[in-house]
Formats: C-alpha cells, sequence, structure tokens
C-alpha cells in the first residue's frame, strides 16, 4: 500500500466513523428506559483500537467521553482483546478500574474480523439506581464508597449465549429500579452490537488498509494539536478556585493547576489541590482525565476526535488529593470538581493570550435525585440536571441557561417530569441578572420551582457555588452564587448548602437558582465606548 492510498481513504473513514458513533449515541438514547439518558442525554458511545487507543466518539457528553478511554482500558488489562470472543459483553464501574462514579455503568463489546479482535465498542450511562444509602445512588453526605452502591471491577457480563444470569441477579438485587437497571443495559447493549456491526463492515469495505488508515488518523490529530500549541506562546499560567466544602464540611475544597507550555507540548499540573476529604467530591483519575481531554480538544477542535489530542499532554494529579483519592474514597459527587478543574484548565490557559479571552463558566451542574412514595403508595423516582451560566468572552456575552465545558446534558421537559413523578412544575426560567456585569455580561443561571403534589419524598441535591462566584476577567464582574430552599406547607422555609439531603411532603416548594457566568471587561470601558454592558436576555 502506498502512503497516498493511505491518504485518500482518511477523510472517508474518519466521516464513517463519526457517523458510526453518534448513531450509537442516538440509538442508546431512543431505548433507554430512564429519562436521565432518553431526554438528558447523560450517556456517551466511542470506539477504541484494540490497544486501548480512542478511535471516535459521539458528539455527546464530555464527562463521560473522555473517562471511558481509563474505564476501556481497565476492562483490557483484565481482559485482553486476544481473549475476546464475537458476543461477549464486559461490565464495570469502579473508580479503581477505570470507572467514575458507581452509576455510571460502563458496557463493552469487541468488533471482530475473520475471528480477530480488530476494536472495541463502549457506551457509558447514568443508571438510575445501583444501591447504596440513599436512592438514586449520590448520596451528599457519603463518607466511603461502599456507601454509594454496588462496585463492580471489569467482569464478563454476557457471551454470544446470552446475559450471565448469575451477574443479573446481583445487579436486580441491588438496584431500587431494576426494571430501568435492565432497559438501559439493553440500550447500551443495542448501542455497542450496532458499532460493532457498522464498524466489522466498514473495516471489510477498507480492507487491509483499515489499521494503517485508523493510525494516520490518529497521527493526524496528534500533529494538528502540536501545531495549534506551536503556535501559542510558551509560558507558565496558574489557576485557583474552590468547591463549597465537601458534603460532610463547610471548609472549601481548593482546586490548583499550573499549565507549562513549552514548543509543541503542555504540561498540566494540579499539585497544590486539596487533599482527598472525607465527602463525595473526590474524583477519580478516570474522570479527570475527561476534562483534560476536553481542554486538549478546545486547541485543535478540527482535528479528528481521537486518541491523538491527548499525545502531547502530560497530566499531574497527585496521589491522595481530591483529584486522585485513594480507596475508599466517596466519589458520586465528583462532577463539581471535574467542572472546577476544566474551569481552572481554561482560566490558566486565558492568561496564555492564546486565543480569545474567556470570563469563567459558572461550573454547576445541579444533580438531584428525588425519590418518594404516592398516596396509593407506589414509588417513584427521578433523577435531573440542571444548567447554569457561561462565561462572557471577548467576542460577547455568556449563553444563559446551558451545560459548559465537560457538561452537555440536555433539559429534562417539563412535560416528562410530570409525567413520571408527583412534581408540578410551576416556574423554569432564566435567572435574570444573574450573571456577572461588565461590558460583556455573563450568561444568567436558571430558576426551577417544584411543588410535591402527593405523598412524601426524600431529595439528594448536589450543587456548588453557594458560596464561591464564577469570577469576571479584564475588569468584569462576578456571576451571582447559587441557591436552594425548601417553602414548607406550613411557611418555613430550609435553605440548602452545596450538598444536601432532606425529606419533603405534599404541599412543599422546591425552589432551585443555579450560578451565573463571570462577566468580561470593565463597566468603564462601555460607558467609554458609548456602549452598555451587554446581556444576551435584553
Amino acid at each position: 500500500m502506498t502512503d497516498a492510498t493511505i491518504t485518500a481513504r482518511m477523510e472517508p473513514l474518519r466521516l464513517a466513523l463519526q457517523g458510526a458513533v453518534d448513531r450509537m449515541q442516538t440509538g442508546m438514547m431512543r431505548a433507554a428506559y430512564s429519562s436521565i439518558a432518553r431526554e438528558g442525554g447523560d450517556c456517551a458511545a466511542a470506539l477504541f483500537l484494540p490497544d486501548g487507543r480512542l478511535l471516535a466518539q459521539a458528539r455527546s457528553l464530555p464527562l463521560l467521553l473522555g473517562s471511558l478511554i481509563p474505564a476501556v482500558g481497565g476492562v483490557l488489562a483484565r481482559f485482553p482483546a486476544a481473549s475476546m470472543r464475537d458476543g461477549d459483553g464486559y461490565l464495570m464501574n469502579d473508580p479503581w478500574s477505570g470507572g467514575t462514579h458507581l452509576p455510571d455503568l460502563v458496557v463493552v463489546r469487541p468488533v471482530l474480523r475473520d475471528g480477530e479482535v480488530i476494536a472495541v465498542a463502549a457506551t457509558c450511562l447514568h443508571h438510575q439506581d445501583v444501591g447504596g444509602m440513599t436512592p438514586g445512588s449520590i448520596p451528599p453526605n457519603a463518607t466511603e464508597i461502599y456507601q454509594e452502591g454496588l462496585r463492580l471491577p471489569p467482569l464478563r457480563w454476557r457471551t454470544a449465549d446470552g446475559i450471565d444470569a448469575s451477574v443479573q441477579t446481583i445487579l436486580d438485587a441491588n438496584s431500587r429500579t431494576p426494571v430501568n437497571l435492565r432497559g438501559d443495559l439493553a440500550a447500551q447493549w443495542s448501542a455497542v452490537s450496532l458499532g460493532a456491526r457498522e464498524l466489522a463492515a466498514l473495516a471489510a469495505r477498507t480492507g487491509d488498509v483499515f489499521l494503517p488508515v485508523c493510525n494516520a488518523l490518529i497521527a493526524q490529530a496528534e500533529q494538528m494539536t502540536r501545531a495549534a500549541l506551536r503556535d501559542a506562546p510558551d509560558g507558565e499560567w496558574a489557576w485557583q478556585d474552590q468547591l463549597d466544602g465537601d458534603g460532610v464540611s463547610n471548609d472549601p475544597v481548593h482546586i490548583a493547576v499550573r499549565i507549562r507550555k513549552t514548543g509543541d507540548a503542555i504540561d498540566i499540573d494540579f499539585t497544590g489541590s486539596s487533599s482527598q476529604v472525607r465527602g463525595p467530591v473526590n474524583a477519580s483519575p478516570g474522570s479527570v482525565l475527561s476534562a483534560a481531554l476536553f481542554f486538549m480538544r478546545t486547541l485543535a477542535p478540527d482535528a479528528p476526535n481521537n486518541a491523538g489530542c491527548l499525545a502531547p499532554l502530560t497530566l499531574h494529579l497527585p496521589p491522595g488529593s481530591v483529584l486522585n483519592p485513594d480507596l475508599p474514597a466517596a466519589v458520586n459527587a465528583r462532577t463539581a470538581t471535574v467542572k472546577m478543574a476544566c474551569n481552572a484548565m481554561l482560566g490558566a490557559w486565558s492568561q496564555a493570550g492564546a486565543g480569545v479571552s474567556v470570563a469563567p463558566h459558572a461550573g454547576v451542574a445541579t444533580v438531584m435525585s428525588l425519590s418518594g412514595t404516592r398516596d396509593d403508595g407506589r414509588r417513584w423516582m427521578l433523577t435531573e440536571i440542571i444548567a447554569s451560566g457561561a462565561g462572557a468572552s471577548a467576542l460577547g456575552a455568556g449563553t444563559p441557561g446551558v451545560s459548559t465545558d465537560i457538561g452537555n446534558a440536555r433539559n429534562t421537559p417539563v412535560e416528562v417530569i410530570e409525567s413520571e413523578a408527583p412534581l408540578q412544575l410551576e416556574c423554569y426560567a432564566i435567572r435574570h441578572g444573574s450573571g456577572g456585569a461588565g461590558l460583556h455580561a455573563g450568561g444568567d443561571g436558571v430558576r426551577r420551582v417544584y411543588r410535591l403534589l402527593e405523598g412524601r419524598a426524600s431529595l439528594s441535591y448536589r450543587g456548588e457555588r453557594h458560596v464561591s462566584q464564577a469570577r469576571g476577567a479584564q475588569g468584569g464582574g462576578a456571576g451571582a452564587s447559587s441557591a436552594a430552599r425548601i417553602e414548607r406547607a406550613n411557611g418555613d422555609v430550609e435553605t440548602l448548602g452545596a450538598r444536601a439531603r432532606t425529606e419533603w411532603q405534599a404541599g412543599d416548594r422546591l425552589v432551585i437558582e443555579t450560578a451565573g457566568g463571570g462577566g468580561w471587561g470593565a463597566i468603564d470601558a462601555a460607558t467609554a465606548n458609548g456602549s452598555h454592558a451587554t446581556n444576551p436576555q435584553e
């Protein structure tokens, strides 16, 4: 084969791979039982080479996409590709084997051609419940992983003969919603099976140049990323932020990053971040890799979406820290930590002057697990993700009510919420004025008000920025902090912190107000220019 042959096949193969993983993603969401995946899109799909290198990933949720890399690596370490057979399916969620937190179950299936494994298809989906001390498996006051649900190291879940009945029995016995668990796992299996069929057919059409073209695409992504780094100035930049406690203590949890860029290589070091904490805001290395991959993708967004984007990166995560905790750390609330880590990288890099100056995003993805009993005794459960505000930039105002950085979860429609739970959404609106002031205003957060119509219910709440704020840039103001409370039917008000668990009953209202993004540019500059601070809601 010639170099010209490989080059001619690269772009068609890249487009075909992207189409395959996007169809995996769409199919998984359509087949999912739980609204958190079906409507919210809290799931991800990707394809890998047999050595674990990322080949292509769907345009979905960066928080899960990046973490599939170490998860697939964990499966391959336990079950080498050469030992896999057609129809095998592997399952895992263990944060110390490449996973993130326990509700995120990873399903892996080998792709075979002529009896040889040529690739691996993988999906990750946030399941409604995998056990633990609270419904929804996201206890905000957990102090060890064993309180958070069923922990699965990589295991063979099924073969060509079907699901291992013993494994499925254990899964069912540890979930409060076994029907949803089975249905969502079936959606994942359908997605990896689709990916396996499409990739096997694609490899057959491509012929003997399939692997060389895949390698060329990975090399191209590396070359484009290194070229972007060479065009950026050399230097060293630092950024710090903090979480509003860990769910057990109100002491701030510090996130510190230092970026060193030399030539076509970049070193990202989180030394100086807090040691691991008792509460569940610790983040596994697999989770933090998601933030690092997102950051690296911003450097050369037109590059093929594969392992080559990570080649110029050296990532330092201090052992025993909140970003690389030791067993048995609690990790279920790691989303806020990973978002802060991503924000910190973007904030540090913005000082390099390598691109458009951007103020910090709110860095909030409020995750709630609600469950209860109706008046007739029927149980219900709902998990929801609520967005916040994006930071403004030199180009304009920040976007309100949007998932930013490693977030990309979709809004759960009011109609779906009210059909699945005895809740009435009394308000769903932009939280006007919550974005930071400035020449360009930060994006506003969101306000949602839920009324419980019948029975009693429990709430596990995971928010952020209840104390801190998203800083402004270039003289812009900080965004407003988040707020949450229960307004009791008797007039009492219970204020909720960034991580809280509480009970409520029919007639009570839950009010959620998410933080705004930072503003960009001093207002004085706007006055001097004869203009005013911009806001997308004006």
